[in-house]
């Protein structure tokens, strides 16, 4: 078993996600999406595990800033995943993937022991 984590190394939340996974002895492979951005499809597959919307993993401030104006309904749907795969900086992280297929916005302790315990 293994976790997949998406992270920007100057993230303060990705640096503790990472400390957590050493500490749990957690096998881990690390993708930053700033230099290997993810396809849209891989966007669309990771917001399909989390049961949210492309909007909803979208960082506001670096949305607003990546010009991404776009309506937060269905019908933008595969818009807001293109936009999100052009600007990964707007991209909520870390976002961890374990082996099972669980996946979750490590922000905080609960899911990434949620992650964590799957791993």
């Amino acid at each position: 078993m293994s976790i997949e984590i998406w992270l920007n190394p100057a993230c303060s939340k990705c640096r503790t996600a990472v400390a957590e996974l050493e500490a749990a002895g957690t096998d881990y492979t690390v993708r930053r999406y700033l230099d290997d951005p993810p396809t849209a499809e891989e966007l669309r597959d990771v917001v399909a595990r989390l049961g949210l919307e492309p909007w909803d993993v979208a960082r506001a401030t670096e949305a607003r800033e990546a010009g991404i104006d776009l309506p937060r309904e269905p019908g933008a749907r595969e818009d807001w995943l293109a936009a999100l795969a052009a600007h990964p900086r707007a991209i909520q992280r870390p976002i961890l993937t374990a082996s099972d297929g669980t996946t979750v916005i490590g922000r905080d302790a609960d899911a990434l022991g949620r992650v964590i315990s799957r791993g």
